[in-house]
């Protein structure tokens, strides 16, 4: 997807060179003599998934179920074998009368979940049982089973050490590849979903990484930086990101680079800023409003606040088919601009609107 809208960038190029070159050479001759030219415009966000928000004590209900229905598809009534006792009558009483409070302490819950954890437990041990009697499970049941055992494994390790994280916590039994990933905004400082690195040049939207696990995308500045030389075999001018980006590593490279960065110098703000400098910073702050307009969009008009798949490849797609149909978008609008250019649709618009304007 990348190299096609390389290519497709590379056709708009010479016409922005030609208009450009009849402006002010000597200017443009000064600005790309260290080889540099445009502006790179990086910025990182989460595609939440389709899941509940995940409560601990609800996910080992939910497992606690899914684990009784495992035994039921491999009890065989034909073998004469008793039914292993699940006790789900009085497991699921037992959450209900908790969820149904207004008030739930602590230590009340603490309680459930450990009486939830153990129902599960004995589940998975009579799963495990009736798996070395003969019967044996599908490929989707017994990749549900491993997830019902990470799970255990997980809550009971929290509820032993009382922690609230784990590595590699799941959050969803439907989706187990999701990972909670803590952004700090002030709607949802937690989402859960993919995290997505991207970079915007002339209007066209790049996905350059793709994580279900939280990173620090202060780190991908450098690769993004090195990916803009790869496609148009120069450096940019500018990079414009937020101020997580703007670290001493990445301040020494675009130092070497000879590329500005769109952030504040490190250190206290000096109370004499001067004039031209405070100008910069305003037009800097302008010119990354695309990024965050981009997201925006894909997240209000395209469904990228929502996926809605299942499967984790089925979710990367999803987003990379989001970020299509955003630059297509884009294309589409640069195209009818390029074909109401030419004269003869001119010409026909022309009489067009004479005609309705004089019937």
């Amino acid at each position: 997807m990348n190299e096609i809208l390389t290519k497709l960038l590379a056709v708009r190029k010479p016409e922005k060179a030609e208009q450009s070159s009849g402006k002010n050479n000597n200017d443009d001759n000064d600005k790309s003599s260290g080889g540099n030219s445009g502006k790179l415009l990086i910025d990182a966000t989460v595609a939440p998934a389709d899941i509940k928000y995940p409560t601990d004590l609800d996910l080992l209900n939910e497992a606690r179920e899914k684990s009784e229905k495992l035994i039921d598809k491999l009890h065989d009534p034909a073998s004469g074998k008793k039914k292993p006792r699940t006790y789900r009558k009085i497991a699921r009483k037992e959450y209900i009368a908790i969820t149904k409070r207004k008030n739930k302490p602590a230590k009340m819950i603490r309680k459930t979940m450990k009486k939830q954890a153990g129902y599960l437990n004995r589940n998975l041990n009579h799963v495990k049982q009736l798996l070395k009697s003969g019967k044996g499970l599908g490929e989707k049941d017994l990749s549900l089973l491993e997830v019902l055992r990470k799970v255990h494994a997980q809550q009971s390790e929290m509820l032993k050490n009382g922690k609230r994280s784990v590595e590699n916590r799941i959050v969803s039994i439907s989706q187990p590849h999701v990972r909670p990933i803590v952004r700090g905004k002030a709607g949802a400082k937690t989402e859960f979903g993919a995290e997505i690195s991207v970079s915007v040049v002339d209007g066209i939207v790049y996905l350059d990484k793709l994580s279900w696990d939280a990173y620090n995308e202060g780190q991908d500045l450098i690769s993004q930086v090195e990916k803009y030389q790869e496609k148009f075999g120069h450096y940019s001018e500018s990079v414009h990101a937020d101020k997580i980006y703007a670290n001493r590593e990445n301040r020494r490279y675009l130092s070497e680079k000879n590329i500005r960065l769109s952030a504040p110098p490190l250190g206290r703000p000096r109370k004499d800023t001067p004039e031209n400098v405070k100008r910069q910073q305003r037009l800097d702050e302008i010119d990354r409003i695309p990024v965050e307009g981009k997201f925006g969009n894909g997240k209000r008009k395209y469904s990228l606040d929502r996926i809605y798949a299942k499967l984790k490849e089925t979710g990367e797609t999803w987003i990379v088919l989001i970020i299509i149909v955003i630059n297509l978008d884009k294309l589409s609008r640069v195209l009818s601009r390029l074909i109401f250019k030419l004269p003869f649709i001119r010409k026909f618009t022309m009489i067009l609107k004479y005609k309705i304007c004089n019937p």
